[in-house]
């Protein structure tokens, strides 16, 4: 494959945790043993982007930093290795390393160990999404069937993970019970086929989680949203159960009455996606992966609400912090991949 690589590429940058963001122009990285270099198409802002932002995510990289946790592209240059050399020319969906530049630029190097190889029926618009709230949602499902859970209550179910695990779950026949932050999301996820809907703002919440929880058998309890919560999910749940902490939308700590755990058999663990990938060997990794492209289009749908240049990333960032139900924006590198008009 012969493809010109310029000297510099534009790329969002932060250079302080918490702080705004600013387009500049950046050196193109080179790959080196088990790299590649990926041409990058788009990559869409999630929830651990806006933590990896603030600071408070898993790690922090040296500034200024090029943020960015997925997204997709072509693979146009292969450090040393075999499977830098199998992903040459192919295209990807990617996450970028801990240790380099993240997905908001031009170019991105990476892993190859991190870029999953794009079906051609999947655009790269898909693609850009196809990483972390699928595998997390296969992963939950996968879960729930390991270890015998008849049903799941799921926290933030308006967003596009909750509404991911809503559909695997009615797929899968294990019955979910949503939980919103407002009463236009308990509509919302009604017309998505939710049957059990609560809103945490309600003054009853608290006995209408007991009720349904044990109506239901809802032994696993995913909590995206910490503080507060978490206390309530465990209180509410049934002897046995497990609630499985994967974000703090809160920002708050964890507050829980620990008799529940003492006397009733609960557990309170966390879930993080690298760690459950990172058990998984190269096989199981690539089933996953093809096992998400399969649903992308039905189950495992995204759906897009803004698409905005590079050029516009602090705009996007804003744009979705303030109403993330309404859908992913999505920060596009390269707009004759992905256009930014629909």
């Amino acid at each position: 494959m012969s493809v010109t690589i310029p000297d510099s590429m534009q790329a969002v940058q932060l250079e302080s945790y918490g702080g705004s963001l600013a387009v500049r122009q950046c050196p193109v990285p080179r790959p080196g043993s088990g790299e590649v270099l990926v041409r990058m198409a788009g990559s869409p802002i999630n929830p651990a982007d806006l933590s990896f932002l603030h600071g408070s995510y898993k790690y922090q990289k040296p500034l200024p930093v090029i943020p960015g946790i997925e997204g997709s592209g072509t693979v146009v240059a292969a450090g040393p290795g075999l499977l830098p050399r199998l992903l040459l020319g192919n295209r990807v969906a990617c996450a970028s390393s801990p240790t380099s530049g993240g997905t908001w630029a031009e170019y991105m190097v990476t892993s190859a160990k991190w870029c999953a190889p794009l079906q051609g029926n999947v655009t790269l618009e898909q693609g850009a999404m196809m990483l972390i709230n699928p595998l997390t949602a296969l992963a939950f499902i996968d879960i729930a069937k390991r270890e015998k859970h008849v049903a799941i209550v799921s926290t933030a179910a308006a967003s596009a993970l909750g509404r991911m695990i809503l559909q695997l779950g009615r797929q899968n026949g294990i019955p979910i019970l949503s939980i919103v932050r407002r009463k236009e999301q308990v509509d919302l996820v009604h017309a998505l086929g939710g049957e059990y809907v609560l809103d945490s703002s309600r003054p009853d919440f608290g006995h209408q989680l007991r009720t349904l929880t044990r109506q239901l058998k809802a032994t696993l309890l995913l909590d995206a949203v910490a503080g507060g919560l978490t206390g309530q999910l465990l209180e509410a749940a049934p002897a046995g159960s497990t609630v499985m902490v994967y974000a703090y939308l809160s920002r708050e700590d964890c507050v829980i009455d620990p008799r529940g755990l003492l006397y009733d058999h609960k557990r309170l663990v966390g879930f993080y996606l690298a760690n459950w990938l990172a058990r998984k060997n190269f096989l199981q990794s690539l089933q996953d992966t093809r096992r998400v492209q399969r649903l992308l289009a039905t189950h495992l749908q995204t759906t897009v609400h803004w698409r905005l240049p590079l050029s516009a990333a602090q705009q996007a960032v804003d744009l979705y912090r303030n109403n993330m139900s309404a859908g992913k924006a999505l920060l596009v590198a390269n707009p004759q991949e992905i256009p930014l008009e629909r």
